[in-house]
């Protein structure tokens, strides 16, 4: 994957004061969201989007391009 994220999102909200609990029942994030950031899945813009304003950030705070070694040799 090329796109990774630079820091846990779920622990950075909960940092922030939203639990995933809360998250779910003020629906800022839905359960299928934050089991994609359990797992280090991609999300959409949107739910990045939520993230930056809860989490008072930018997209770059978040995520970064990290060259996939196997694409560079397929390339060579």
């Amino acid at each position: 994957m090329a796109i990774q994220y630079k820091t846990n999102i779920i622990s950075a909200l909960k940092t922030a004061g939203y639990s995933t609990y809360r998250l779910r029942k003020e629906k800022l994030l839905g359960e299928a969201t934050l089991q994609k950031f359990r797992n280090n899945e991609l999300v959409s813009w949107e739910n990045i989007s939520i993230i930056c304003k809860l989490l008072n950030c930018q997209p770059g705070d978040l995520m970064e391009y990290v060259p996939d070694t196997n694409e560079t040799m397929k390339r060579n």
